[in-house]
């Protein structure tokens, strides 16, 4: 339904077409718990006429049941749907509505306001304009005031309101006004927001909503409604910046057609353009720009389009598409801002999939700079990052990309996580900038290669990678298929965790943080192992499948051979060659595998070994059979 307009009744086509050309502002609101979010967006519908009769009838009928207000309308519970929101009063889940004026269409996002929503808080931002700061004039700024400032500002949004509402609970005071506008201009000085406004309001009463309230003179400015209307909309900053499109697919209907479709995230292009492409960084020019209405002789920030080229060059989806003379960077080792938004922690070493633009990379957190401490700004130590939990981090890529910092350009500089096994989205991340041993650092020439030396050596190279619980029997089976290989003549290398972890990884403890750093290293090890031509052993409890996923990644397709030593928790327990499993169990051993610390066993490994009926020589026989089977050996 769309707002009350004397042209639906009298030229209804004109009206959908002014309704069809208004922009479109996103905005959210956010604040502390109960300091009127909702209650602001039901009156927002309610004053834009934006409600059917029936709507009415059920939000007054409700606003007995549920409502706070009395016997007047509660207006929040046109926007908290769940029933468990109802029922507590307070929001849970993004909430998103659409209203319209005569002058510009808005999608609003009521967010959550308590901590452990951040994340919600975070998603509903992450397109939004402007932010409604909801601050109630009785309680002033509080910790979720500033919590939410910060994230907006993370976010890159560029206007904030400070809503000062609920003022029909404080006499309308001027006084009470001015001191909430002093509060939070000296805290907004270390947040960098461009724009703030101040709005002295009454959600609930609809003061200053969409008309200017009598009960309070001494204010001058501009009405919540007022400013949304009139305030700059991103997309129209972004069409003033370089040219940049992330080809979403290659368009190729028939042999005399190829273009290039994807949205345009920054500036503008016209036919005779020159553009490069990132990142190969070959160039050609612009022929023209197509869209299912007809060729466009400029396309913008904003619109979907197909480009097509005067050159024949590689251009696959991923590719970013920008202004030759003036393109973005390309670089695989990043400074980045990471919001965590999954119960199980973001840990360094851990490889994930990053989906910057229409590209999907895998990327290894390599380092926790700090982690920001959102209600005070003070950057602590972290070792990892837990649910809601926002860090400044280093992390590399398994090849460069084409991006712009997330300050200059939202969609080439922010990017999403995603676990490499379930498919979750894990974590959202803000691009600040490259390194510089990004562009200093890069892979040298070498004439002798794997080929040459795994052919010398008569042998196709890999990793046999032997899986399971402590007392499985890992390292003894190891132990025996290195001798086998030896004695056919095969170049091997045995890596067992316990000789590592007497060396090389000596200052790792047994946290999963420290877990998943030995894994890494050992990966790094096999991999160049597996570069040299050899057939590299790996003995590991590795009780975590995205260690092992991420092992894999780092060779070739083949070149990784995932045994799982399958052997029950009650029977190695029973072994218990070291006596480990005893001092778990007394809890003198903390953090053990299979006791108080999860084994992840593996869904599909090429070659499972049960021990409990084998013998370990019949086991390593086996491992040598699927080798030899496969043409390794």
């Amino acid at each position: 339904m769309a707002h009350v307009s004397d042209l639906i009744s009298t030229d209804i086509d004109q009206y959908l077409k002014n309704h069809e050309n208004k922009s479109l502002l996103r905005f959210i609101t956010c604040g502390s718990v109960d300091d009127g979010k909702s209650t602001l967006i039901g009156r927002l519908l309610y004053e834009s006429k934006m409600l059917f009769e029936d709507q009415l009838a059920a939000v007054e009928s409700d606003s007995k049941k549920f409502g706070t207000q009395g016997d007047d309308i509660d207006f929040a519970l046109l926007v908290d749907g769940l029933a468990a929101e109802r029922e507590q009063g307070i929001t849970i889940d993004v909430a998103y509505r659409f209203f319209s004026t005569d002058r510009r269409k808005f999608i609003v996002a009521d967010t959550p306001g308590h901590e452990q929503y951040t994340r919600n808080m975070v998603t509903g931002a992450s397109t939004a304009d402007v932010a409604i700061l909801m601050v109630d004039a009785r309680k002033g700024i509080l910790t979720q005031t500033k919590r939410h400032s910060y994230l907006a500002s993370l976010i890159g949004i560029r206007h904030v309101i400070v809503a000062i509402n609920k003022m029909d609970l404080v006499d309308y005071s001027e006084k009470t006004y001015n001191q909430i506008v002093e509060d939070y201009t000296t805290f907004s000085k270390q947040l960098g927001i461009e724009n703030i406004t101040f709005i002295p309001m009454s959600a609930f009463k609809g003061d200053n909503i969409t008309d200017p309230s009598p009960k309070m003179p001494w204010y001058r400015g501009t009405t919540l409604m007022g400013y949304l209307e009139t305030v700059e909309i991103d997309d129209e900053r972004m069409k003033s910046t370089p040219f940049r499109l992330p080809v979403q697919w290659v368009n190729r209907p028939n042999l005399d057609f190829r273009g290039f479709s994807g949205q345009i995230s920054g500036g503008a292009v016209k036919p005779g353009d020159r553009i490069r492409v990132l990142p190969s960084g070959k160039e050609s020019t612009v022929a023209r720009i197509v869209t299912l209405d007809g060729d466009l002789e400029e396309g913008v920030a904003g619109q979907s389009v197909t480009i097509t080229l005067e050159d024949e060059i590689d251009i696959s989806r991923g590719d970013l598409l920008v202004e030759a003379s003036e393109p973005a960077e390309v670089a695989k080792q990043f400074e980045t801002t990471i919001i965590w938004m999954h119960e199980e922690p973001l840990l360094p070493g851990r490889t994930y999939l990053m989906k910057v633009g229409t590209k999907t990379v895998s990327a290894t957190l390599t380092d926790i700079k700090y982690q920001v401490n959102v209600n005070t700004m003070e950057h602590m130590a972290a070792k990892k990052l837990e649910l809601n939990g926002i860090g400044v981090c280093t992390i590399s890529l398994d090849q460069a990309i084409a991006f712009d910092a997330y300050s200059n350009n939202q969609d080439t500089g922010g990017y999403i996580l995603i676990d490499r096994l379930s498919n979750n989205t894990v974590g959202a991340g803000l691009l600040n900038f490259a390194l510089r041993r990004s562009q200093n650092i890069v892979m040298q020439h070498v004439d002798v290669n794997k080929e040459a030396r795994s052919t010398i050596k008569q042998q196709k190279p890999c990793i046999l990678w032997l899986t399971g619980l402590s007392g499985a029997g890992k390292s003894t089976i190891a132990n025996l298929v290195e001798k086998k290989l030896y004695s056919m003549g095969h170049h091997t290398y045995l890596l067992d965790g316990d000789n590592i972890r007497h060396g090389l990884n000596k200052d790792l403890g047994f946290t999963d943080g420290d877990r998943v750093e030995n894994i890494r290293r050992i990966s790094e090890i096999a991999r160049l192992m597996v570069d040299a031509g050899l057939i590299v052993i790996s003995a590991f409890i590795s009780p975590f499948r995205s260690e092992r996923d991420m092992a894999r990644t780092m060779v070739e397709d083949g070149e990784f051979i995932e045994v799982h030593v399958n052997t029950p928790l009650n029977v190695a327990e029973d072994r218990d060659v070291k006596g480990l499993y005893k001092k778990a169990r007394k809890g003198e051993l903390k953090n053990f595998t299979g006791i108080d610390s999860p084994y992840e066993a593996p869904e599909n490994p090429e070659c499972r070994l049960d021990t409990t009926n084998v013998t370990p020589e019949e086991c390593a026989d086996k491992v040598i059979e699927y080798m030899q089977e496969r043409g390794y050996i």
